[in-house]
């Protein structure tokens, strides 16, 4: 077995015959960024417009194969699994890092800088890290059809991961959904009461009236709709662990008269105009675009005729759901059920089902500053958190959020809120302006 100090050379070696290269490739990135070799030498690249700028962020190489993926296939996902497995760690800011993604991916080398590379390739020594261990298996099971048994798989390996876990970084409330910060210098805690508030009024709750959350998660709105607005809430999830906590904090705060949850499927909820108000928040990404018409009239059969209706969720700039990076990256690692679309594609299919759009808002920002805040909390708890979920668990939900949280900055991803009532009857006692939404 080759010795530590053996390793760290041949790895400077490996280093040096592609620094030209790697130079060369990064010469026009609109960052400034370091490479740091195991034995804590480090070189700096991109277009720093100076010499004297120091870099936002360390790409830390712990096995030089992280390179000769980078030269040759530069595909992020390559990066992304040597992030999660230990191969390649980032120091620094993660969302400068990030930047390397959309950088790498339309990069695009001439023929005879391929060929350059190639024949590096010829010359580069092999077995270099070989002696680490094989990757752990990070992948979720596919999703095909968005059958009942397969949306129940996918919520569990996204949700019931640990509820301790999610507590280190999540609001008090366990709000795991855009929050709203009607002043840039809320707390979390603040943006996500505001956020409950602001469906609850929206909805204009009534005391004694029966109001159903689709994907209750922990239990916030529902708890928060009974305590505040007099409603008989009911919740229903597939996550297991979540069904668990919710029910423990519905009898801890007293609510079990007014609040009640279930561990059921959309699809199998019986009954016709059993609910005054439904709201679904952040929930509708999982049913998959085809199931869309199945889960809307689902919606509309339990509404009662002059009821109101709130789709709150996740939508994308292109239509349909391909086979992007981003959706291979969120399908694989992250939600196996995800799917998105664009919010006209969303509207559209609620008014198919005999829906009256009565309001839309975009939260795009707010959103932007949500995972922030998420980024920043889970950084601070990382001790903390290796001790409900592994390393390589930690490394996915850090990137996927500073990711998610730059996409919405740029527009590629965008969150709504969509008030709508059946169709053909005026939901009861409306008003006719917004006041009600802010007062």
């Amino acid at each position: 077995m080759p010795s530590v100090r053996s390793v760290a050379q041949r790895t400077r070696g490996e280093i040096d015959r592609w620094k030209p290269m790697f130079g060369k490739l990064l010469a026009s990135f609109d960052g400034a960024m370091a490479l740091q070799l195991p034995d804590g030498s480090s070189s700096n690249f991109g277009n720093t417009g100076s010499s004297a700028v120091e870099p936002k962020f360390a790409l830390c190489l712990r096995d030089p194969q992280v390179l000769r993926s980078l030269l040759l296939g530069r595909n992020p996902l390559r990066f992304a699994d040597a992030y999660f497995c230990g191969a390649l760690d980032v120091d620094g800011d993660i969302f400068a890092a990030l930047k390397l993604k959309d950088y790498l991916h339309s990069l695009r080398l001439t023929l005879p800088d391929r060929l350059r590379v190639a024949l590096r390739l010829l010359g580069t020594a092999s077995g270099l890290g070989a002696d680490r261990a094989p990757s752990e298996r990070l992948e979720a099971n596919a999703v095909r059809s968005h059958s009942r048994h397969e949306n129940r798989d996918a919520i569990a390996f996204h949700y019931d991961l640990s509820n301790d876990f999610y507590a280190l970084w999540l609001d008090q409330s366990m709000v795991y959904s855009c929050a709203y910060f009607e002043r840039p210098d809320m707390t979390l805690e603040q943006a996500q009461c505001a956020k409950l508030d602001h469906i609850c009024r929206k909805l204009q709750l009534q005391p004694g009236e029966q109001f159903l959350d689709i994907g209750c998660g922990w239990g916030a709105l529902i708890v928060h709709a009974a305590r505040y607005y007099g409603v008989r809430a009911h919740g229903i999830t597939l996550s297991e662990r979540q069904f668990e906590l919710a029910r423990a904090r519905i009898a801890a705060q007293g609510l079990g008269s007014l609040v009640t949850v279930e561990l059921q499927d959309y699809r199998d909820l019986p009954g016709v105009a059993r609910f005054d108000k439904i709201a679904s928040v952040g929930m509708f990404e999982h049913v998959g675009l085809k199931n869309l018409p199945q889960y809307f009239d689902a919606v509309h059969r339990l509404l009662r005729p002059q009821g109101l209706f709130l789709n709150h969720g996740i939508t994308h700039d292109e239509e349909g759901w391909g086979d992007d990076l981003s959706s291979l990256f969120i399908n694989r690692y992250v939600f196996p059920d995800g799917e998105l679309d664009t919010v006209s594609n969303i509207q559209r299919a609620m008014e198919r089902s005999q829906f009256e759009i009565l309001d839309l808002e975009g939260l795009r920002p707010h959103y932007a500053l949500t995972l922030r805040e998420w980024v920043r909390r889970l950084d601070q708890q990382h001790a903390a958190a290796l001790r409900h979920v592994n390393e390589s668990t930690y490394r996915i939900w850090r990137l996927y959020m500073a990711a998610s949280a730059l996409e919405f900055e740029s527009g590629e991803l965008g969150v709504y809120q969509i008030l709508a009532s059946p169709r053909g009857s005026a939901a009861q006692g409306l008003t006719m302006n917004r006041r009600h939404m802010y007062q």
